[in-house]
């Protein structure tokens, strides 16, 4: 070991010199040439060099940040200015004495994250915490729900390394423990039911002594945030779910305390065999283990709604390349971009911030933003997206719109609010023990002044037997289970059919739908161009027309060329040597194909060339809507003939539309192409309405329309651009061979990216929420029938009371009943 610290003392010393090996900018942790005339400060009698004056006024506002850092395998001090060794680690900035602690780090960063920072990163100052249950609560501090007890959640964008849920961690392990725990206090207990000598073997009084150590962990640690929780709704008057849990698992657990350390307590009549009390620790104990089972399950639903998000930030790019004054390019954080900045963009890199071309021309994919897949032709003064990627020339561009002005800034915060928006089902249980909570205490209390008054000697244990017994069963066990357990298995069940369910509001609001809105490209159509029509005008053999279009495309990297291009190879085609290949920005391609003189373009390429193609209009006209793109061919200087490229509609997709409007859905086709290509689309499917040339702000304001008249909304689609629209409906159905964010957004994802997928998912919803109503039915039903049984309504004319023993019995069968029914859901007609 003190060889191994020897290593890495001398290593790091080794450039800790003004003789160092690295020079980096100890602010963002990028390697500098101190030749390059960078910004430099002198600080403490040594010169520190940087990558931009944005990072030279950070570090000269705060030095002591940016000095040193420790190393998160051995905890050595590094010098962040000439540290050799250096890498970024989801999102934060990781420095190294050598290169095998670095190694060491990459093979398992968890490992060594775990001990240098907190599991979740802490939030922004001045965030703001909000219910996901209920939205209107607003605080400043982190905390519980006033009005659910559920954990307060940050507000905003969450950080892209933010850690896993503390809440979801720490309510994991102790369903961990309660389980252990529950499993051999229930064999213990059930074992003379099913006539297991278990408890003679044992004895009677130690198998009670047994009960109470393996539940004492349960109740007085496990359950600890359930008892928070119903103590605040107490204290908020603001009784719930937990109000109960906490009740029922209190009483049966101080109950059981009472009849096993003072037996002599209670009636001759309510001991057993061996001279005991019957207790009822199993029944507190099930009641934690399976409350937490619920509430994992919703956690890890609730966990994925910051994905979305982050997969969006992870589309922006994180440094920049500026133009300087002199001409000179510098590497810079996006962060330091400034209203104004020339930028360099080259080929394949994203651009950087909003802005318009300065310099040059190139295409741009921007399907992220319009969902589109042809690439858009920019020259100087055209906008630019923040987020799209540059596919071939290189540009300068100037920045206009920076940081949370930005498109793609705009797309994140609409998803996150509308994905605040929510609230999941398990907020109409809650309203329901609004009222049935102080029914049931009330019952109780009642109970007991009864039985204490007129009961039968001695009046006070059977004042307290009652009371007991009808708080246990309506503890709401089976209504803690009864969302999660059929959620869980409509889930397994969807996957199996190729829709996948985000959570259980997306079934519960699926099932109401009226109004379903889908995007063009990539739901109804498969979201890549390729070659439809190749038309020969005269003589020209089309197989010759088509060899000279295609072994002109080759030369060109624009979408309408490669669908050309891929046409021509399906169909066998040879392709010939091109000479003279020239393209013409926005309007086409020439050259010499074999021994012929092409050229292929638009009309806006043959006005230049004085072709004249108004015989040709009725035809073009009549393709164009169908939706297809015409490009002209010409051969020698005269017209040969044209193709047609278009993207194709799915084959599922006229089937789907069709059996989707039978089902009393109203269809209305959202998309960012233009009027005439989206109108042609939707005659053909029949769709009900149509809204072209729209943007992700236009998405998302038709769905808050819709929503303001009271219409159901659906969303579906595949790209980016309808991130927030997604998150903004009340379903948002993601296509799966769409893009990660969309699927992140969305309630549902449909796996094969098949329309058809919304009729099953629409079957499962309609099944699932039957599913879980008649679980909530079970659940009240048993208490309905159950309290009044405890209560003691049957003793005055049958003698008959309900033993807690029985109360306990009862409130597990309603819990095998909701399982049960749940469990129907795995084949359908539930």
């Amino acid at each position: 070991m003190n060889d191994t610290h020897t290593h890495h003392r001398d290593h790091s010393h080794r450039h800790d010199g003004p003789d160092a090996d690295v020079v980096r900018d100890p602010v963002c942790g990028m390697t500098v040439d101190p030749k390059a005339g960078k910004p430099t400060l002198a600080y403490e009698g040594r010169s520190y060099h940087f990558c931009s004056d944005g990072c030279r006024a950070k570090f000269e506002a705060a030095p002591q940040d940016y000095l040193t850092a420790k190393d998160p395998v051995c905890g050595m001090s590094v010098d962040r200015s000439t540290a050799a060794h250096f890498l970024k680690h989801g999102g934060e900035k990781f420095y190294f004495c050598s290169a095998s602690c670095q190694a060491k780090f990459e093979a398992e960063p968890e490992a060594y994250l775990h001990g240098s920072k907190p599991a979740a990163k802490p939030v922004p100052k001045g965030t703001l915490y909000t219910c996901p249950m209920h939205p209107e609560v607003i605080s400043d501090h982190p905390g519980d729900c006033p009005k659910c007890g559920m954990a307060l959640e940050p507000m905003g964008v969450p950080p892209s390394d933010e850690g896993p849920n503390p809440e979801l961690l720490d309510f994991t392990r102790r369903l961990w423990v309660s389980a252990v725990l529950s499993v051999p206090l229930l064999a213990l207990t059930m074992a003379p039911m099913v006539g297991l000598p278990l408890r003679d073997i044992i004895g009677e009084e130690l198998s009670t002594w047994i009960e109470l150590l393996l539940a004492t962990p349960v109740v007085l640690w496990a359950a600890l945030p359930f008892f928070r929780r119903a103590w605040k709704s107490v204290v908020n008057r603001s009784p719930n779910m937990w109000t109960l849990i906490g009740l029922g698992v209190g009483t049966a657990y101080i109950y059981s305390l009472v009849a096993t350390i003072a037996p002599g307590l209670f009636p001759h009549t309510f001991m057993v065999h061996g001279g005991m009390v019957p207790v009822y620790f199993e029944a507190a104990s099930v009641i934690v283990a399976l409350v937490f089972v619920g509430q994992v399950l919703e956690l890890k639903a609730r966990e994925r709604t910051g994905s979305a998000i982050r997969a969006l930030l992870d589309l922006a790019p994180k440094t920049a390349r500026r133009v300087n004054a002199d001409g000179s390019d510098s590497d810079i954080p996006v962060d330091d971009i400034q209203l104004g900045d020339r930028l360099r963009v080259r080929p394949g890199e994203r651009v950087p911030v909003d802005g318009s071309v300065d310099e040059g021309q190139s295409t741009i994919d921007e399907s992220m933003i319009t969902g589109e897949p042809l690439p858009v032709e920019k020259t100087k003064g055209d906008p630019l997206t923040g987020g799209t990627i540059n596919r071939n020339g290189t540009l300068v561009m100037t920045a206009e719109r920076i940081g949370a002005e930005t498109t793609l800034s705009r797309i994140v915060d609409m998803v996150a609010k509308a994905q605040r928006s929510r609230a999941p089902i398990q907020g109409a249980v809650d309203r329901v023990s609004a009222f049935f909570v102080p029914a049931v205490v009330a019952v109780a209390v009642l109970a007991f002044f009864v039985w204490s008054l007129v009961g039968p000697e001695p009046r006070m244990a059977h004042a307290l037997l009652a009371a007991v017994a009808v708080l246990i069963i309506a503890c709401p066990c089976a209504l803690g289970l009864a969302t999660p357990m059929s959620i869980m298995i409509a889930t397994g069940r969807g996957a199996h059919e190729g829709v996948l369910i985000k959570d259980a509001e997306a079934l519960e609001r699926f099932s109401k739908v009226d109004t379903l809105i889908v995007d063009k490209t990539g739901t109804l159509t498969e979201g890549k161009p390729k070659l439809t029509d190749v038309v020969p005008i005269g003589s020209v053999d089309e197989a010759y027309l088509l060899t000279l279009a295609a072994s002109l495309e080759r030369g060109s990297e624009h979408p309408l060329a490669e669908a050309i291009v891929s046409g021509a190879e399906e169909r066998g085609i040879t392709f010939l040597q091109v000479t003279g290949f020239e393209a013409k920005t926005g309007k086409g391609v020439q050259g010499t194909a074999g021994d012929a003189r092409v050229a292929l373009g638009n009309a806006a390429m043959m006005a230049d060339l004085g072709i004249d193609i108004g015989p040709l209009a009725d035809r073009i006209q009549a393709l164009r809507d169908d939706g297809k793109t015409v490009m002209f061919v010409v051969i020698g200087g005269a017209l040969a003939g044209f193709v047609a490229v278009a993207d194709r509609i799915k084959p599922t997709t006229a089937a789907a539309i069709k059996a989707l409007q039978e089902s009393g859905l109203t269809i209305i086709m959202a998309t960012g192409d233009n009027e005439r290509t989206a109108r042609a689309v939707a005659k053909r499917l029949g769709i009900d309405q149509v809204r072209a040339d729209i943007l992700p702000e236009g998405k998302k304001l038709l769905i808050d329309e819709l929503k303001s008249t009271g219409a159901v909304v659906a969303m579906a689609g595949d790209g980016v651009n309808d991130a927030p629209a997604l998150a903004a409906a009340d379903v948002g159905i993601a296509m799966g061979t769409g893009a990660d964010v969309a699927m992140e957004s969305a309630g549902i994802t449909l796996v094969k990216g098949d329309l058809n997928g919304i009729v099953r998912a629409r079957r499962l919803a309609e099944e699932t929420m039957r599913n879980i109503r008649q679980n909530l039915a079970f659940a009240f039903g048993y208490n309905a029938l159950g309290v009044p049984l405890a209560a003691g309504v049957l003793y005055p004319a049958f003698g008959l009371l309900l033993s807690p023993m029985i109360a306990a019995a009862a409130m597990s069968l309603s819990s095998v009943s909701v399982i049960a029914n749940a469990l129907r859901l795995r084949v359908g007609k539930s």
